[in-house]
C-alpha cells in the first residue's frame, strides 16, 4: 500500500514544529531584567516564620484622642525576633527622627535623634531611668 504524499508532508510539518518547540526548551535561561521602578503603598520583609522584620509604610495624618495632629509620615522600621520594633526611622514636613530601642527584655532604654521644625535634640535614657536630653 502506497503512503499518499500528503500524510508524508504533513508528518514532515509535524516533525519540524516538535524540533521547534524542543529547540525553545533547551535554549538557556535568561534572568529577567528587573523592573526599574518597584511602586507600592507599603513594603514588609518576612523571615521563615512569616513574621514581619522589616516595614515602611506610609502613616496617614490622625488625631489623637488628647487633640494632638499628627502629619502624613513615612516610617521604616526594624523588628526583632521577638517582635520589638528596636529601629524606627520616620519622616514628616513637619519632623525627622531615628528612635533606637533597647534589647527585648527593656522597656525605658533607647536612644531618640529628632529634628521637629527649627528645633533638635538627642534624647538617651537608660534602664534604670537616667535620662540625658542635649540641645544645641
Amino acid at each position: 500500500m502506497k503512503i499518499p504524499n500528503i500524510l508524508i508532508i504533513v508528518t514532515a510539518v509535524n516533525c519540524g514544529l516538535v524540533l521547534a518547540n524542543l529547540a525553545q526548551l533547551i535554549t538557556p535561561a535568561r534572568a529577567q531584567t528587573p523592573a526599574p521602578v518597584l511602586r507600592a503603598r507599603a513594603l514588609q520583609i518576612v523571615d521563615e516564620q512569616d513574621r514581619v522584620r522589616a516595614s515602611l509604610e506610609i502613616l496617614p495624618a490622625s488625631t489623637s484622642a488628647a487633640g494632638v495632629r499628627s502629619q502624613e509620615t513615612v516610617l521604616l522600621r526594624l523588628i526583632t525576633e521577638r517582635g520589638r520594633p528596636s529601629v524606627k526611622i520616620g519622616a514628616s514636613e513637619q519632623a525627622s527622627g531615628i528612635s533606637l530601642a533597647g534589647p527585648t527584655g527593656t522597656k525605658d532604654s533607647y536612644a531618640i535623634l529628632e529634628s521637629n521644625a527649627t528645633i533638635s535634640s538627642l534624647k538617651l535614657r537608660a534602664e534604670d531611668g537616667r535620662e540625658q536630653v542635649i540641645k544645641p
